[in-house]
């Protein structure tokens, strides 16, 4: 007995690659890979040669997009509300706080969060007015 474990002409673990070894895609059609949506793969593009090194190769640079700069804005927004979770449970203590007749108490953490959204909202809210302003001004003929 032989330790041979094919059947026949096949292999018993599968077949690799086109049934020809030397079967070339660029001369056989059917053995091309079909390309999504006329996209080409990445590849090494070669650029001039210095004098003295052959073998500089560079490759093409991928697209910056809106997802990957979402990606990125959402990652730093998880990480300053990890920091502001933190400076909040720090600051526990009770502050009193006195706003013309009303007056409270609140832990200092929160209300210097409540300050820090005011002042956001006094940023935001006129500078969102004016960039409406300037859009509808850019939309006239």
């Amino acid at each position: 007995m032989s330790d041979d474990r094919r059947g026949g002409d096949s292999p018993a673990w599968g077949r690799v690659g086109p049934e020809d070894p030397t079967a070339d895609p660029a001369t056989q059609p059917a053995l091309r890979t079909p390309d999504p949506a006329g996209e080409q793969p990445t590849v090494a593009v070669p650029v001039e040669e210095p004098a003295g090194d052959d073998s500089t190769t560079v490759k093409r640079a991928i697209p910056h997009t809106r997802t990957g700069g979402l990606w990125a804005a959402l990652i730093l927004s998880a990480v300053v509300l990890i920091f502001l979770l933190v400076f909040i449970l720090q600051n526990t203590g009770p502050v009193v706080i006195n706003f013309l007749w009303l007056s409270g108490t609140l832990p200092t953490g929160v209300a210097l969060l409540f300050a820090a959204i005011a002042g956001i909202l006094l940023v935001a809210v006129p500078g969102t007015g004016r960039i409406l302003q300037l859009r509808r001004q850019a939309r006239k003929p």
